[in-house]
């Protein structure tokens, strides 16, 4: 769909979200990733995260990254390695999101404004995501 500036047609809602992901992206890059310091903070300094392996060999494999001199190619192995990451990457996302869903009730937002963040049309699909998320993410008192 265009963009038009004509007032009864309604707005794409992929297009919404598209321009709203690029935006917060560069929103939270200039505000709180400025700096290669800054940006460094979420990541240990010595041990991968297992979304950095996954996303790193994806990169290598699709061209976006180059490889180093001396580093070796991507091969069978590595790639297997990086799929055997994904169940436990998905984890982690699911954690983080379970805790920002958590801090952002905490500082309260709406589920009408948590909706609207996550790109879903209400708020009970955002309260029913919360349900789905807390009952997979372990609670740390195992």
């Amino acid at each position: 769909m265009t963009e038009t500036s004509d007032p009864f047609t309604p707005p794409d809602p992929e297009r919404a979200r598209a321009h709203r992901a690029h935006a917060a992206l560069f929103r939270i890059a200039e505000r709180h990733a400025a700096t290669g310091a800054w940006r460094a903070r979420q990541t240990h300094p010595a041990v991968l995260a297992p979304h950095e392996a996954v996303r790193l060999v994806a990169f290598l494999l699709s061209g976006a990254a180059q490889r180093e001199e001396g580093e070796p190619e991507v091969d069978r192995a590595d790639i297997t390695a990086a799929l055997s990451l994904v169940p436990r990457a998905r984890g982690e996302m699911d954690e983080l999101e379970a805790g920002l869903l958590t801090m952002a009730r905490g500082r309260g937002l709406t589920w009408q404004e948590i909706a609207f963040g996550l790109g879903l049309g209400t708020p009970q699909a955002a309260r029913q995501r919360y349900a789905r998320l807390t009952e997979r993410v372990p609670d740390g008192t195992d």
